[in-house]
């Protein structure tokens, strides 16, 4: 099938409906086929891929690149990180970035920040319980991610309802201007970060970073723009995975109280759960973009080569019934392992172990402080983030 016999599938047009509830149009497009061409909410053309096995596939192959310089010119695709990150490189590049961040972003840094995550919840619910209800976002969904990567990277002094906004902006505004303007303010803002902590040093990933840029003994370093760039990853991806995952996850457990009951009578079923939550409702809609370099075939389609954007729908992937039984149905007991919320291949989230740590302590201690905790709002008022990349509720108004 040649690009002049694709049908354009304008999800723009379907307004809040397909922003509160993309799942049922996910479907019927995998009912045609593996990959359509649509008119996103952003305002560009893609190519969308559903389905598990198009989708999984597609996010290990080396012919779709992540190097935004490799778009077509009329994508007008800019770089919204305030410098290059291993999630716009490809290899070799991505593979020395990576390798040099994740020397530093190790296992054994995140299980030291275990007690400190639980610490920082107990904190938090402390200030919430005398209302008795919460806009659960605001309170703790956010907070929480967003004060332990600070912790991790040593920048306590971030201001951290700027950066929300920023970032909240960034990835999932609509309007480009809006976008651009967003990242322009957080790329100045991180350059002072950087430079404040540059004569400020500490035991922390920052400084450990910025003595990779300065003075590393092996030969390789990171540039300023590298550095920039790692940065604005740890702080933006670092929080806003974990903030959605928690906040779509209550919402997932207020809504199947039967599975709630399940969870407050066996935390052993604890670390199962977060699975589901991450396959049955997860915090990215799809990944950032990809750019074929070659023709690439979906099915009986070829994409074009020569830089068209495609994206992978994770959350249909997770809820195709080739590869999850009864997909549609919220199941914290399922066996939930191999799902695409945190991608796969090179591009897999290093930041998935901390971002499991923090929804294990955020729920645990959440139902264990509030046993009475409800929603406090009709599900079909709630309002959600806006675009295809970040999905999760602005608002989770909750009481107890």
């Amino acid at each position: 099938m040649t690009v002049s016999d694709t049908h354009l599938v304008d999800l723009a047009a379907l307004g809040e409906d397909f922003t509160r509830n993309p799942y049922p149009v996910y479907a019927a497009l995998r009912a045609q086929g593996p990959v359509h061409r649509i008119h996103m909410p952003e305002g560009r053309t893609a190519w969308l891929i559903v389905g598990y096995e198009a989708g999984r596939a597609a996010l290990a192959d080396p012919r779709l690149a992540k190097d935004f310089r490799q778009a077509a010119p009329d994508l007008a695709v800019r770089r919204i990180a305030a410098g290059v990150t291993m999630l716009s490189a490809d290899p070799p590049l991505h593979t020395r970035l990576r390798t040099l961040v994740a020397r530093e972003f190790t296992p054994r840094r995140v299980e030291r920040l275990a007690p400190r995550v639980q610490e920082i919840a107990d904190g938090l619910l402390d200030a919430m319980a005398p209302a008795g209800r919460a806009d659960l976002v605001d309170a703790f969904a956010f907070p929480l991610p967003i004060a332990v990567i600070c912790e991790l990277l040593g920048v306590p002094f971030l201001d951290r309802d700027s950066f929300r906004a920023w970032s909240n902006t960034a990835l999932s505004g609509t309007d480009a201007q809006d976008r651009a303007d967003a990242s322009t303010a957080m790329k100045r803002y991180l350059v002072d970060l950087v430079e404040d902590k540059r004569q400020r040093p500490g035991d922390d990933l920052m400084s450990a970073l910025i003595h990779t840029a300065d003075e590393d003994a092996d030969g390789d370093r990171l540039s300023e723009d590298e550095l920039l760039g790692m940065a604005w990853l740890l702080l933006v991806a670092g929080h806003e995975t974990t903030v959605n995952l928690i906040s779509n996850g209550v919402l997932a457990l207020l809504t199947h109280p039967a599975q709630l009951d399940a969870l407050r009578a066996d935390f052993s079923l604890l670390d199962g759960a977060v699975e589901e939550m991450l396959r049955y409702d997860g915090p990215l809609e799809t990944p950032t973009y990809r750019f074929t370099t070659d023709p690439y075939q979906v099915g009986d389609t070829v994409i074009p080569g020569g830089g068209e954007l495609v994206l992978v729908a994770l959350g249909d992937a997770d809820r195709d019934p080739a590869r999850f039984a009864d997909p549609d149905r919220f199941d914290i007991r399922r066996e939930s392992r191999g799902h695409l919320a945190f991608g796969h291949g090179i591009h897999y989230c290093l930041g998935a172990p901390l971002a499991r740590l923090e929804a294990r302590t955020a729920l645990r201690s959440l139902l264990e402080r509030f046993p009475g905790l409800r929603l406090d709002a009709d599900p079909a008022a709630l309002t959600w983030r806006p675009g295809m990349l970040i999905r999760g509720p602005q608002r989770l108004p909750v009481a107890w």
